[in-house]
């Protein structure tokens, strides 16, 4: 009789062990898709930033050639922000 509660308490105990093994699993995917998300946000804003100081820019130059890179750059910016919106 003995023996099988010994069992069973070690079964338990696994039980136990898998089951918190799972919850920190869980855990631990939660922080890194905060941590990407957090990212993706960060990226976004930099991306905007980025593209309003190019946008000023564009309305001081009168310089052609500045404007088309200014306007490339734009382009590459929007195209950025389109795929991670």
């Amino acid at each position: 009789m003995a023996n099988g509660w010994e069992s069973k308490s070690v079964e338990a105990l696994q039980i136990d062990q898998h089951e918190q093994i799972h919850s920190q699993e869980i855990v631990d995917a939660r922080e890194r898709l905060g941590r990407l998300k957090a990212e993706e946000a960060r990226k976004i804003q930099a991306l905007q930033l980025t593209r309003a100081r190019i946008r000023e820019q564009l309305s001081r130059t009168s310089n052609e050639r500045y404007t088309l890179l200014l306007n490339s750059e734009l382009q590459q910016i929007d195209g950025e922000l389109a795929k991670l919106a």
